[in-house]
């Protein structure tokens, strides 16, 4: 090696690594950023962008060019710089080969090169076989989501320090080499979504050498062609493994006992072809919290010793053939968020202890089983739960009117049992319900009017044998959102589209009597009813517009007068030059107050907007009784007539001179370069908007919702604090703004805007983050954050700890955007529990 170095030296001069760059620049076909444009003689190529440089001898160190949407080719120069220790070019549009060239870089510890388009060419798009032998002193090796083929080089063994290795997302093919237990100190091994293995007995024989690997924590092989059966040698992997994820694979056999002996976080099987019970050393697993074994050909019974396993949050088993009741021990699992268990064999009654676990909020899935017996009554303290299943069993009874009390159930689906009675009148309490499925069924008794009033979506009420008329309204007004065929042989009236008979009105001359005599006093008092009303409008409306007006002179009240005139003077007659922002409402000027010694915020609003004269009262109503750090101080307010005799609205805030967070992460050509947020900036800025909802949501005289939390609402003053402007509130969702706040957390940490382009049809930004985690949580992380905080570890001589708590960090704050943005309001937390989880993610951080 020393050898090698003086070589190196003595051939290679600060002018080899100046042509090297221009060579790779020259292969550059596309750079839309101009990230290249300062490639050129006027500067020193230290200065370059994406250039990093040594002190000592002035050459280049680190190749950073990540996320720059440059299309092109890997210059084969690339290998005559031969003091590269690391080279980042993943997030772009590369092609071609890696050139063999890079074998040359003997002191590369990073290379990433993830989420390109490289592939095969005329020549080939495999690896180089030697390459652990050409860079041993390689750490991070990432090469997912790219089109690499050919198989597995085995020389990657020689590569004896590497911590992480990710082939993840390519044509990789064949078998994984068995001294791949050679690299002790892996820790994370990622060769998910290939073609690696070939539905041979002894495609997984070489997990037994990863027990070398004392430090692994990750083992993620899912969506490959392996074979063979599940290896007792699993026991034997690292203490440290928390990940092992085996799905979608060809994998035959039982669950081994020795399972329990692992410290597992997340074990999924799913989609394989193991058979056998599920072994009761399952209930050793007691951090496990993600258990997936789905589409399977598991039988025997659920162990009761699954009810040790207290932390599991997600158990999905549908697709098996698990036999016998379900046990009540797993009623001890009090923080299940999801239990999936349909599509098996099991028998017996529902238990009460499981359908009562109030924890369940993504789904509870019993449907096509055998299941008798009624539906318990416990159904009612699934208060948090989105979406029920118990289709396809043989339960009997009424449905309980427990059900009402699941309010936020958007889908209830029950369908083909032998329920009977009538449809309960606590149903009109599931103000979320979209889709609702009771058919084939032996219901009874009228359609309730309310059905019509819920936002259902769909509604299935076939083959049962209500009777009477059938509702017009809502769900009723559309012939392809519901359905009533079957049995329901008495039913009548409905929209036309039914072919329904008309429902029959049967007077008798009796009635007929009693009913003029009753419509008599009717008519007479009718007028003078709709007379008070109208006076009661009237009276109302006068009122309304006497309590708005006041509240914008109390606010008046509170703080120093100002005129039109003096905000005309300050903002230069708001002029052009002063405008700093513009919304819906209202524009925001720049603005100066007291011969210049006090800088403003002045938001005038547009009065001629429909709805403006609302969002300034409703603005108004809040700011009279918002006092918090966090929240954008107002200054003044000014509700007068302009120089026309027009009316004129303004607030006027306190002036944050480092612009708003919008800004910060997504600067514009023009704006200064070099201005990025570090992580503990942006864990901080966090805080500051977890502290503001929090005060709003629970601290206030009244709870309030935002309504409109985004990056370019949140301003930061000199020292980064963040403030949040307030906007139109009202008292609505909470759970919104805890939405608005999780696609904002995401947002300040991967970089992206919801609004990218690369977000289409289902595929989001809640989405991209929730899919890269854990495994791939630095692909999608900011770069800028991964330079800041490797260059500082680098400085201060940190180690491979501080670089894994870096990563945990990453990992749990984007995992806290994942759930405070997730589809169902009930799933995400609340905005008093996330101050707390940011404070523990920054503070584990920064100890």
């Amino acid at each position: 090696m020393n050898c090698r170095g003086s070589v190196a030296a003595a051939g290679f001069t600060n002018e080899t690594d100046r042509r090297a760059l221009l060579a790779f620049k020259d292969l550059i076909q596309e750079d839309p950023f101009a990230v290249l444009s300062s490639w050129n003689d006027s500067l020193h190529f230290c200065e370059w962008n994406g250039v990093t440089c040594g002190r000592q001898h002035q050459r280049v160190t680190a190749l950073r060019l990540v996320s720059q949407n440059l299309v092109g080719s890997v210059s084969p120069q690339i290998g005559r710089l031969t003091f590269l220790r690391k080279i980042h070019l993943n997030n772009n549009s590369f092609h071609g080969n890696i050139p063999p060239d890079i074998g040359q870089l003997f002191r590369l510890q990073t290379l990433l090169l993830y989420n390109n388009s490289f592939q095969e060419n005329r020549l080939h798009g495999h690896l180089p076989l030697d390459l652990g032998l050409t860079l041993p002193n390689l750490k991070y090796l990432y090469l997912g989501a790219n089109k690499f083929s050919g198989s597995f080089p085995p020389s990657m063994a020689n590569a004896s320090g590497l911590l992480e290795l990710s082939m993840s997302v390519n044509h990789f093919v064949g078998p994984i080499p068995m001294n791949l237990g050679n690299l002790r100190d892996l820790e994370i091994l990622e060769l998910n979504e290939n073609r690696f293995g070939s539905n041979k007995p002894d495609d997984l024989s070489f997990i037994a050498s990863l027990t070398n690997c004392t430090n692994l924590r990750n083992l993620i092989l899912y969506k490959n062609q392996f074979g063979g059966v599940l290896p007792g040698s699993l026991a034997n992997l690292s203490s440290k493994l928390d990940t092992l994820l085996l799905g979608f694979n060809k994998i035959s056999g039982s669950i081994p006992q020795e399972i329990g002996n692992l410290n597992l976080y997340h074990l999924n099987i799913d989609g394989n072809m193991i058979s056998g019970s599920i072994p009761e050393s399952i209930g050793k697993l007691s951090k496990l919290q993600r258990l997936l074994i789905k589409v399977n050909n598991i039988s025997g019974k659920i162990p009761p010793s699954i009810g040790n396993i207290t932390g599991l949050s997600l158990m999905i088993a549908s697709e098996n053939m698990l036999e016998g009741s379900i046990p009540a021990e797993l009623g001890n699992c009090t923080n299940l968020q999801a239990l999936y268990l349909g599509s098996n064999r099991l028998t017996g009654v529902i238990p009460e202890q499981v359908i009562g676990i109030s924890s369940l909020s993504i789904g509870l899935y019993l449907d096509l089983n055998e299941f008798t017996g009624p539906i318990p009554s416990q159904v009612g303290n699934l208060k948090n739960l989105g979406a029920l299943s118990i289709r396809g069993n043989k339960l009997t009874g009424e449905i309980p009117s427990a059900l009402g009390s699941c309010q936020v159930l958007e889908y209830l689906d029950l369908q083909g049992n032998f329920l009977n009675g009538t449809i309960p009148s606590s149903l009109d309490q599931l103000k979320g319900i979209q889709q609702l499925d009771l058919s084939q069924n032996n219901m009874s008794g009228q359609i309730p009017e309310f059905l019509g009033k819920l936002p259902l979506m769909h509604l299935n009420l076939s083959h049962n044998m209500f009777e009477g008329e059938v509702p017009k309204v809502g769900v009723f007004n559309n012939i392809s959102a519901f359905s009533v065929v079957g049995k329901n042989m008495k039913l009548c009236g409905g929209i036309q589209p039914l072919h329904l008979p008309a429902c029959p009105i049967k007077f008798s001359k009796k009635n007929k009597r009693a009913f003029s005599d009753k419509m008599i006093p009717f008519i007479i008092i009718l007028p003078i009813v709709l007379l008070l009303a109208c006076l009661f409008f009237i009276f109302y409306r006068l009122k309304r517009s006497q309590q708005r007006t006041s509240s914008a002179s109390l606010l008046e009240n509170q703080y120093p007068k100002i005129t039109y005139a003096e905000l005309l003077h300050a903002t230069n007659e708001f002029s052009p030059s002063n405008l700093i922002g513009e919304g819906r409402y209202g524009s925001v000027y720049k603005g100066s107050l007291n011969s210049g010694e006090h800088i403003v915020a002045v938001k005038v609003l547009k009065l001629q907007e429909c709805g403006a004269n609302k969002s300034f009262m409703a603005e108004c109503d809040v700011l009279r009784i918002l006092r918090h750090r966090n929240l954008i101080k107002i200054i003044t307010v000014c509700s007068s007539l302009d120089f026309k005799g027009k009316d004129f609205k303004a607030l006027v805030f306190e002036f944050m001179p480092n612009g708003s967070l919008d800004s910060w992460l997504h600067p514009t050509q023009a704006e200064e370069q070099g201005s990025n947020l570090t992580l503990v900036q942006r864990l901080s800025i966090a805080i500051d908007v977890a502290s503001a909802l929090d005060y709003i949501h629970h601290h206030c005289e009244m709870t309030i919702s935002h309504c409109d939390l985004k990056p370019s609402n949140v301003l930061l003053d000199d020292d980064l604090c963040a403030h949040v402007e307030y906007g139109m509130g009202e008292k609505v969702s909470t759970e919104a703004d805890m939405y608005s706040y999780g696609i904002m957390l995401l947002e300040m940490f991967t970089g992206k805007r919801p609004t990218d382009s690369m977000f289409i049809d289902n595929f989001s930004l809640h989405n991209y983050v929730k899919f890269a985690l854990p495994g791939r949580v630095m692909e999608i992380v900011d770069s800028t954050i991964i330079h800041e905080e490797v260059e500082g570890l680098n400085r201060n001589r940190g180690g491979e700890g501080e670089f894994a708590k870096l990563k945990s960090c990453l990992e749990s704050i984007l995992r806290l955007g994942v759930i405070c943005s997730a589809e169902l309001p009930h799933e995400r937390m609340d905005s008093g529990n996330v101050v707390k989880e940011v404070h523990r993610i920054t503070k584990a951080y920064n100890e």
